[in-house]
């Protein structure tokens, strides 16, 4: 008997930091994410329908934070250099050139304890068709 997998509804892509203080002004303001719950040791985000994300006190958390990243956060824009534009003007200090690749138009950048970040497009319709 073939067992079926209860439906997915969404997933939250948790972070983990030493002061989760220091980098909310970044996410609220500079990112502009839609704070949806604080949990005094965890801020939840909407960063689009349907697409959550989190940042955690790492030392209250269930795991406990890192002195080097290893994940990457990927937002996609379809306006990427919007995007590029908009965090330049706000001085990101970590912000990378434009760049296009065999699949999408992105540029990376480090939120400020050093986690990374890309925004892209995929620029081929049927590639981005995949991901709606």
């Amino acid at each position: 008997m073939t067992q079926t997998m209860p439906a997915k509804d969404y997933a939250i892509t948790f972070f983990y930091y030493d002061d989760i203080q220091r980098v909310v002004p970044f996410y609220e303001g500079t990112l502009g994410f839609e704070l949806v719950l604080d949990q005094g040791l965890a801020r939840i985000y909407r960063i689009a329908p349907n697409s959550y994300f989190g940042i955690v006190d790492g030392n209250r958390g269930h795991l406990r934070h890192q002195p080097t990243s290893a994940v990457l956060l990927t937002i996609v824009a379809e306006d990427v250099a919007g995007w590029h534009a908009r965090l330049k003007a706000a001085g990101v200090p970590s912000l990378g050139e434009m760049q296009r690749g065999t699949y999408c138009e992105h540029f990376f950048f480090e939120d400020p304890a050093g986690y990374a970040i890309e925004v892209q497009r995929f620029h081929d319709p049927a590639i981005a068709a995949l991901f709606r």
